[in-house]
């Protein structure tokens, strides 16, 4: 079903909400997809299959700080490098995290992978989201998303051990598309990539995005009159639930497999969003003006399983469209939407073009 994930959101805004049913589930640590038996001697998997023990000294090289975006704070975890030296200077990679996401997710993941190579990392939670502040909560709005990673730029500059002239952007999903569309105005990026990035435009604007619009003026019309605001699951609670709603369609059975089980769950990632956020993402063009703006080296990674949400064609868009002289697409075989966010196969052979694709051009 193409665009399950779309009629399953719009659908909800006419049908009555069932009850979200959260679970409980908590990650020990950014890098690792499972919880270990022994929290104080943890054994972590990593993207590359390798499993390392007592990471005590890793833990510390990641800090939680915060930076401003208009009157509300952003938070975010800094990963550093093992031996980091305040006193030398490090390029920098900023990771945005998909829609629906949290930084602790697999933005964090790529993020510390990232740090173990050299690199300064910084993944945070968008704004209206996670820890992050702003008003109202569960908005998901692409401008104040792009303006998110700015703010994250504006902090990085801020830091000694932060060479300015080297900071680069990836995303993940959503999150690249809005790298993508942060790069093509800011020109203290140096170098972007994108896994399995997507444009909002293309993952809700497909269907009937007439009616969804009419749907969020309904709602905007309602509460202008007193009603509470909307608030949708981004996905059906488990596998049975998008069978009875009718949205069992493979990208959505890989985001409940990562989003809603102990495979990817974190607690402040509760599923939640504004439903009046649909007017603003079905006509958000990420990669709207790319032709002419976006000039700088350019690493695509999308994985040859389609779905429905659109990465791999989005990938072919963005790669067509930029300016950049210096672009790459990777297509890692074998490879779906969400095994590029955790599984060892999928994400090494991901790092292995990343890493070197910035150790080049930062």
């Amino acid at each position: 079903m193409k665009n399950s994930r779309r009629t399953f959101i719009r659908n909800l805004a006419i049908l009555p909400l069932a009850s979200l049913g959260i679970p409980k589930v908590f990650m020990t640590s950014c890098i690792s997809a499972k919880q270990p038996s022994n929290p104080h001697n943890p054994i972590v998997n990593h993207p590359d299959g390798t499993k390392t023990q007592n990471l005590n000294h890793y833990y510390k090289q990641m800090q939680k700080v915060s930076f401003n975006n208009r009157d509300w704070k952003v938070a975010a975890d800094i990963h550093l490098p093992m031996d980091f030296d305040p006193n030398k200077k490090y390029a920098a990679i900023v990771c945005v995290h998909p829609g629906s996401s949290v930084k602790e997710q697999t933005a964090g993941r790529y993020a510390a992978r990232m740090a173990q190579n050299g690199f300064v990392a910084l993944a945070f939670d968008a704004s209206f989201q996670g820890e992050s502040g702003g008003e109202p909560r569960y908005l998901e709005d692409p401008a104040t998303r792009v303006e998110d990673i700015r703010c994250a730029i504006d902090y990085l500059t801020t830091l000694e051990y932060v060479d300015e002239a080297r900071i680069g952007l990836m995303g993940i999903c959503a999150g690249g598309g809005y790298a993508a569309n942060a790069a093509l105005t800011e020109r203290r990026v140096k170098a972007v990539a994108t896994v399995v990035g997507t444009s909002a435009s293309r993952a809700f604007g497909e269907s009937d995005a007439i009616s969804t619009l009419e749907a969020v003026g309904k709602q905007r019309t309602a509460q202008a009159r007193g009603a509470s605001a909307m608030i949708v699951p981004w996905t059906p609670a488990s596998a049975k639930d998008a069978q009875e709603k009718g949205s069992a369609e493979f990208d959505m059975l890989g985001a409940i497999d990562y989003y809603r089980t102990p495979r990817g769950a974190y607690p402040t990632a509760n599923n939640k969003l504004l439903f009046n956020s649909m007017s603003a993402l079905v006509v958000f063009d990420a990669y709207h003006l790319a032709e002419r703006y976006l000039t700088q080296p350019l690493l695509i990674i999308v994985g040859d399983q389609v779905g429905a949400f659109g990465s791999y064609r989005d990938g072919f868009t963005l790669f067509n469209k930029a300016a950049s002289i210096n672009k790459k697409i990777h297509v890692v075989k074998g490879a779906s939407h969400y095994d590029l966010y955790d599984q060892p196969e999928a994400t090494v052979e991901a790092l292995k073009k990343l890493i070197p694709f910035f150790q080049k051009n930062l």
